[in-house]
């Protein structure tokens, strides 16, 4: 007479067993406030500055393309009869 085994369910990582015994009681950790402050920095940067120059590049690069090839290749429209 043989018994089938029943599996083992899988084991979770305990909230007990976590390295970090701050986070073990679902506490959440303290932030540091040159943290934020380094990020709204940075935040601002990139709102501010970075986005609206590398934008305003695209655009001009796209109107240099269409530009040199216009130079090339004529201008667009049906051709001359």
């Amino acid at each position: 007479m043989s018994v089938a085994r029943q599996p083992s369910p899988a084991r979770r990582p305990d909230a007990s067993t976590s390295a970090d015994p701050s986070l073990s009681s679902g506490m959440v950790p303290p932030v540091d406030p040159g943290t934020r402050r380094r990020e709204i920095a940075m935040f601002l940067l990139l709102a501010v500055l970075i986005w609206p120059v590398l934008s305003i590049a695209i655009v001009g690069g796209y109107g240099f393309i269409v530009w040199i090839s216009q130079l090339i290749l004529g201008p667009p429209g049906p051709p001359a009869v």
